[in-house]
């Protein structure tokens, strides 16, 4: 894919070893020290977020052009991309340590994993958001994407406090059968928690991610039962995004809405 650069931020894939570590390090300021996610020591000694899959998979960066130079790259948005055929010759799908994929990944067409989102809170503006979700329309335009799908987290580690939005999930988003992923059954967590008739669908949308709720206005559905992730201090559910869906006026609306639910939120 080409670089896109829109005044001083450019989005592109990332191309070198200091490019990466840029992007970790924003990672490990997000997640870790913004959202209190737990580190490793060897996390915490480096201040990266760093795992194996990031060897093997694509990043792709916002870079701020003018404060960075050649040894300094300033990264300032990012995700973490994963294509079927690359986690096929390596180690899988992250996604897979929480989800039975097997519905989804055996369907024909390319599948592609978003994974380690985050922006520079600096940053966290239309214009950033926009300028990622450019990049991977680019790059699933390119490499023929059928279906993106990753773990979309809720915060909190208690099922029942977050009740409302898991159960809406569940009836107003639950993925069709030929595609839907399952929970892993040591790691189910039902969202079925309540009956569809009692859902509150405004107060259950502002409960909602503003990433998540993105997802879904592109035609996003989510696969059965949640799973807790303590490390992360979230409750992940699998979302499914078929590709088709993500017309050029969806997308626009897609980033529009979400950032300002996003600004709204902070």
């Amino acid at each position: 894919m080409k670089p896109i650069i829109v005044n001083n931020l450019e989005v592109r894939l990332a191309e070198t070893e200091m490019e990466l570590a840029a992007s970790q390090a924003l990672r490990y300021r997000v997640f870790y020290q913004e959202m209190g996610a737990r580190a490793c020591p060897r996390v915490t000694l480096s201040e990266q977020d760093f795992d194996p899959y990031d060897e093997f998979c694509d990043h792709l960066l916002v870079i701020d052009r003018e404060r960075s130079s050649a040894v300094n790259p300033c990264v300032v948005g990012t995700y973490r991309l994963l294509r079927g055929e690359v986690a096929d010759e390596y180690a899988g799908f992250y996604s897979e340590s929480e989800f039975e994929l097997k519905p989804l990944i055996e369907r024909s067409g390319q599948v592609l994993e978003l994974g380690r989102s985050c922006i520079d809170s600096a940053y966290r503006s239309r214009g950033t958001m926009q300028l990622l979700w450019r990049g991977i329309a680019d790059y699933v335009f390119s490499h023929s994407i059928r279906y993106m799908f990753g773990c979309a987290s809720i915060p909190g580690i208690n099922p029942s406090d977050i009740k409302l939005p898991l159960a809406y999930l569940y009836h107003h988003h639950l993925a069709p059968n030929h595609i839907r992923t399952h929970a892993l059954d040591q790691r189910y967590v039902d969202m079925n928690m309540m009956d569809k008739e009692t859902i509150d669908v405004a107060q259950a949308l502002r409960e909602l991610p503003p990433l998540l709720k993105g997802y879904l206005r592109v035609g996003g559905v989510v696969g059965d039962g949640a799973v807790i992730d303590y490390d992360f201090n979230t409750i992940d559910v699998n979302i499914i995004v078929e590709t088709e869906n993500v017309t050029s006026k969806y997308l626009n609306h897609y980033t529009r809405e979400m950032v300002i639910s996003q600004d709204a939120a902070a």
